[in-house]
C-alpha cells in the first residue's frame, strides 16, 4: 500500500473553493482576507495536514530562516550547552540553528565568517579565537554576525560578551574570604591570543593585590588547552614547585575538575588541604567528587541575547554595534564553602 501523498496548495484551494492565492494569503497572515473565508481556507488547512513548504515562503521574504553557531570545539561542555540553549532560543524567532566547528584555527573562523561556502544562512553568532579585528568588522555580504566572548574586543561588531575580570575576581576574592593565602590560577594560557584567559588572569591578580598578596608568576600555570588532562598535568606541575598552596582558582570547570583529580592523586583533601573554585557552571559541577564551587555564567542569557542582536540587525542593518554582557553569579558547594 503506497505512502499518502502529501496535500498541496491546490488540494486545499479546491476543497474550499477558492483560489491558491487566497490559500497562500491565508498561511502567510495576510490580513485582507474575509473573515469567513480566512476561518474555511483554515478549516481545510487542518483536515488535509497541509504544510506550506517554509523554505519557498522564506526565500520570498529574503530570508533562509537558518542561522549558523561557529565555535571552537563542539564537544566543549560549554559551548555544547550553549548550543543547547541556542537552539531554543532560535525557535521563538522561527529559526532554525546549524552548529560547525573552527578548532579555533584560522581558515576555518574564514569559511564560517563567510557562509561555510553556501551563503544562505542569515545570520551566523561567532565565537573567534583566531580572526584579526579588521578581518572582523569587514562588511561581508548580507549576513548579519555577532561575536561571542572577549577576542578583537575592540572590534565594531555586535557582541555578547563576559566580564572574565570581575568573574576571575568573584572567584579569587570568595577563596580570599576563606582564610586561602596561597591562591594559584590553573588556566593561563601561551601558544595564542586567548582574550578570555588574559582577563581571568588579570582577575586573579586583582584580587590578590587588593588583599595584599603579590601574584606571583610561578602560581598562574599555563596551559595549552582547557581541558581536563590540561588541568591535571598543570596541578601537577604547581604541586611539584609550590606544595604549599591552599587554593586553585580553575579558568573553566573542565579544568577544575582535572585539578580535582590531581589532588586526589597527591592525596591532597578538598577543600581541607586545597579549596578549588572553578568557572561556568558546567552541569558536571554539581556531581563531582567533591561538588564544585564555580561561578556561573548564564548561557540562556547569552543565546537569547545573541538571538536578539542578530534579529534586530536583519531587521535593520544600520544600527550602530552593540555589546551585551552576561550576568555570573558565585555557586558555592563543597569543594570551597
Amino acid at each position: 500500500m503506497s505512502a499518502r501523498r502529501p496535500a498541496t496548495m491546490r488540494d486545499v484551494a479546491l476543497a474550499a473553493g477558492v483560489s491558491p492565492k487566497t490559500v497562500s494569503n491565508v498561511v502567510n497572515g495576510y490580513v485582507h482576507v474575509r473573515a469567513e473565508t480566512r476561518e474555511r481556507v483554515q478549516r481545510v488547512v487542518d483536515e488535509l495536514g497541509y504544510r506550506p513548504q517554509a523554505a519557498g515562503r522564506q526565500l520570498r521574504r529574503g530570508r533562509s530562516g537558518l542561522v549558523a553557531l561557529a565555535v571552537p570545539g563542539i564537544d566543549m561542555p560549554y559551548f555544547a550547552d550553549l548550543a543547547r540553549h541556542l537552539v531554543t532560543a532560535a525557535r521563538a524567532h522561527d529559526l532554525t540553528v546549524l552548529v560547525e566547528q573552527t578548532d579555533g584555527l584560522l581558515e576555518r573562523e574564514r569559511e564560517a565568517a563567510d557562509g561555510f561556502g553556501v551563503r544562505f544562512v542569515d545570520g551566523l553568532v561567532l565565537s573567534p579565537l583566531a580572526m584579526a579585528e579588521e578581518e572582523l568588522t569587514a562588511p561581508r555580504h548580507d549576513t548579519a554576525l555577532v561575536l561571542l566572548g572577549e577576542h578583537a574586543a575592540h572590534a565594531a561588531v555586535d557582541r555578547v560578551g563576559i566580564d572574565s575580570v570581575d568573574v576571575a575576581c568573584t572567584a579569587t576574592r570568595h577563596l580570599l574570604a576563606g582564610g586561602r593565602r596561597r591562591v594559584a590560577m590553573v588556566g593561563a594560557k601561551t601558544e595564542r591570543p586567548a582574550s578570555v584567559a588574559e582577563q581571568r588572569q588579570l582577575g586573579w591578580a586583582s584580587a590578590l593585590q587588593e588583599a595584599g598578596l603579590r601574584a606571583e608568576p610561578g602560581l598562574a600555570r599555563p596551559v595549552p588547552d582547557w581541558t581536563r588532562e590540561d588541568g591535571e598535568a598543570a596541578t601537577d606541575a604547581l604541586l611539584a614547585e609550590h606544595p604549599d598552596v591552599d587554593a586553585v582558582f580553575a579558568s573553566n570547570d573542565v579544568l577544575a575538575l582535572g585539578a580535582l583529580r590531581s589532588l586526589r592523586r597527591h592525596g591532597r583533601s578538598v577543600p581541607d588541604d586545597v579549596a578549588v573554585v572553578g568557572v561556568d557552571d558546567l552541569p558536571e559541577a554539581a556531581y563531582s567528587a567533591p561538588t564544585l564551587t564555580t561561578v556561573a555564567i548564564d548561557r540562556a542569557f547569552v543565546a537569547a541575547a545573541a538571538l536578539d542582536l542578530l534579529t534586530s540587525r536583519l531587521d535593520d542593518a544600520d544600527l550602530p554595534p552593540r555589546t551585551a554582557v552576561a550576568p555570573h553569579r558565585l555557586v558555592v558547594r563543597e569543594s570551597a564553602p
